[in-house]
């Protein structure tokens, strides 16, 4: 799928539709239909999964949140730590030390 190939790179709706040659509004419109969520919010919640692997696989002693969640393209480290408790239900440094 596009967004899971691709959430490491700055996508939008219209880098969906275009991957499989529909309108940006048919694209809402499906994610809506079918998952209960924007295509957006369908991305975040992939790329908070993908950086939550990425945080229990990490090295502590190399490795921090700042890039990990960077990597993911969460450019604002307090948004993406509320995210991630909200999702996992632990900050995001808990799970890095684990």
């Amino acid at each position: 799928m596009f967004i899971h190939d691709n959430a490491h790179l700055d996508i939008g709706v219209s880098d969906i539709a275009a991957a499989i040659g529909v309108t940006p509004r048919s694209v809402q419109y499906t994610f809506r239909r079918h998952l209960g969520a924007t295509p957006l919010q369908y991305l975040r919640r992939v790329r908070l999964d993908r950086a939550h692997r990425d945080l229990q696989a990490a090295d502590p002693a190399v490795d921090t949140v700042t890039e990990i969640a960077g990597r993911w393209r969460f450019s604002h480290p307090g948004r993406f730590s509320r995210a991630y408790k909200q999702a996992f239900g632990t900050a995001p440094s808990a799970t890095l030390r684990a």
